[in-house]
């Protein structure tokens, strides 16, 4: 069990200071949304800066698991660690004529047309045995389209139901989700590598970022398009803040701990492609004139942002998308 970053959709080649104002911005919106003074706010905001600058400034990576970790991530990982595989698959599959398959609830999973059923089923079968590391030790049972995420809605993306041949009954179940373009792309300047496909940009910068990066994570082209592949693992999750608002200290645990699995993670991509080299971050770490110009700036962002929420919300009630 680790707590780590998990999502990588948007990654570009970027200053490092705007996935730190992002973060800081999101402080302030969901301290907001939680009914917590803003003075309050910008201590958790300034606590965030000092970890992340601090864990810069040593150059070396750290990681989380239930041995190193503290308060609400410890009481989580060990919650976590107590889902079994097996549970994730009761949930989200049916037994049919002796044939265990997806559950279609209209829920997780939607039934798909079976001419795109039989083509996924057949795309994935080849994609296996062609990969020496997954041939011939996976069967393929099901696929239907798979719904997880906000950020998601839109994405053409499927969930796989796969028993391990060598361990009769022992079944996994695989996302396989359409990677597109950064919604960052259009406003950045900054010369990006060049990457072979959008599944490549996101997985190539998950394995760089993260410690330790789940199974079958790897890229897939199917019928034009690109997707990234991975696990469905019985244990992801996220920490409910809502549960937590009234205990501060739960809180700045938990944003103590994000500031300093940032860091560790441009660390650990640090050199890469065009990325600052580790020497350039840790003096970036050392500096600390740049700090309270984020705070303030994502103070006025954060309102900005409240801003768009409300002319989202009103246009959604008078049926504007439909």
């Amino acid at each position: 069990m680790y707590f780590d970053l998990n999502d990588f959709d948007e990654a570009v080649l970027a200053p490092a200071i705007w996935e730190i104002t992002r973060m800081i911005t999101s402080i302030f919106v969901g301290f907001d949304s939680l009914k917590i003074k803003q003075s309050e706010a910008r201590d958790a905001a300034a606590y965030f800066l000092k970890i992340y600058s601090d864990t810069l400034a040593k150059g070396k990576s750290k990681y989380i698991e239930p041995e190193t970790a503290k308060g609400i991530v410890k009481l989580f990982l060990d919650n976590v660690a107590s889902r079994k595989q097996k549970e994730l698959l009761q949930q989200r599959s049916v037994e049919k004529n002796g044939k265990l398959t997806l559950l279609i609830d209209n829920a997780h999973f939607y039934k798909i047309d079976k001419d795109l059923k039989k083509e996924l089923l057949n795309f994935l079968e080849e994609w296996l045995k062609t990969n020496m590391k997954y041939k011939n030790g996976f069967k393929i049972l099901d696929t239907a389209f798979r719904v997880a995420g906000t950020g998601s809605v839109g994405v053409k993306r499927y969930a796989f139901l796969i028993e391990k041949l060598q361990k009769p009954k022992k079944y996994i179940l695989v996302d396989m989700k359409q990677a597109i373009a950064s919604s960052i792309q259009p406003y950045i300047s900054t010369p990006q590598p060049v990457w072979p496909s959008e599944a490549e940009r996101v997985v190539a910068v998950q394995q760089r970022m993260q410690n330790v990066s789940p199974a079958f994570l790897s890229c897939a082209t199917f019928k034009n398009d690109s997707y990234t592949l991975k696990e469905l693992q019985p244990i992801a999750d996220r920490i409910n803040f809502i549960l937590i608002k009234d205990k501060l200290k739960d809180i700045q645990l938990v944003i103590e701990d994000m500031a300093m699995l940032t860091a560790s993670a441009q660390l650990r991509s640090s050199g890469r492609q065009g990325s600052a080299i580790a020497d350039e971050l840790i003096a970036f770490g050392q500096d600390s004139r740049w700090q309270k110009k984020i705070i303030d700036y994502a103070v006025n962002y954060s309102n900005h942002v409240k801003k768009d929420y409300d002319e989202f919300a009103k246009a959604y009630q008078v049926k504007y998308f439909s």
